[in-house]
């Protein structure tokens, strides 16, 4: 059984940048708390418990001196919230949410509607959210083009959540064009997202099995194991190598393995030597 490996596969910069930031925080000494979990990985988040930077829902609930905001940003209110709470803010937000943020706002003063492309209930989208509204703009959240306002006047501006699949931002764009609309884009999708998509899809149509690791409460990830599965249909997204027991290899030739913008390398290789363990045995 042969293992393949996608050429893009695992934690982006912005997560290992959280990660860095996390771990010498904990390090240092002293009290630190993450508001909200750093990054969309369960195990990430209790490995970092464990070394005493666990995770908090909102400001109310800071009892550390300091207080990292996640990969996935804040919205304003909350670092407010932090602050008025009187923490030192580690802010480990993505560069590229950041980014989007900015945009988010911007179009928001230049009077556009904005129409923020992503998932409703993702931290990232409801920070694109409340930074456009605090800067006085009408938001509209899409995940679909039918999420698109029937009624819309003035001019609009679109940003997208960075791990958003680039075929969703074609189809609203595509429905606001058939109408007259002409949007004012910013492409604020990651090219760590698209590549490790690309990189997956192709990877998925050249083998038997195909193993996407990550959170199954990471979008990113999600998206990955929609996209394999598209392509094949014995794909299979897992967090850890203990779920590879209920897969059937049996026959299996070429296995392939991805994993999201938020799999640490640690977590790839132990789903790796386990994969290999399984191919060994097929040997015997």
């Amino acid at each position: 059984m042969e293992i393949i490996i996608a050429s893009r596969a695992g934690a982006c910069y912005g997560v290992q940048r959280a990660l860095n930031l996390a771990q010498k925080a904990a390090q240092s000494g002293g009290d630190v708390q993450t508001l909200g979990s750093l990054i969309h990985n369960p195990q990430v988040v209790a490995e970092l418990a464990a070394s005493g930077v666990e995770a908090v829902s909102k400001p109310e609930e800071l009892t550390a001196s300091r207080a990292i905001i996640r990969s996935h940003g804040v919205t304003p209110q909350v670092r407010e919230g932090i602050e008025q709470a009187g923490a030192d803010i580690i802010d480990a937000t993505c560069p590229h949410v950041l980014r989007a943020q900015q945009a988010a706002r911007d179009l928001a003063l230049e009077g556009r509607l904005v129409i923020v492309v992503g998932e409703e209930s993702h931290p990232e989208v409801e920070g694109l959210r409340a930074w456009a509204e605090q800067a006085g703009g009408q938001v509209v959240v899409a995940a679909t083009p039918d999420d698109v306002p029937s009624q819309i006047d003035g001019s609009v501006g679109i940003v997208v959540q960075t791990t958003q699949r680039r075929e969703k931002l074609d189809a609203i764009i595509d429905v606001l064009k058939s109408r007259g609309i002409e949007a004012e884009i910013r492409d604020t999708i990651c090219s760590a997202t698209s590549t490790r998509q690309e990189a997956a899809a192709e990877l998925a149509s050249q083998v038997d099995v195909m193993v996407v690791i990550g959170g199954h409460n990471s979008s990113n990830t999600t998206r990955l194991f929609e996209i394999c599965r598209a392509r094949s249909p014995q794909a299979f997204h897992i967090e850890s190598p203990d779920e590879l027991q209920a897969i059937d290899f049996k026959g299996a030739q070429r296995v392939g393995v991805t994993a999201g913008a938020s799999t640490p390398e640690d977590q790839i290789e132990s789903v790796i030597e386990r994969l290999r363990s399984f191919a060994e045995s097929q040997e015997e």
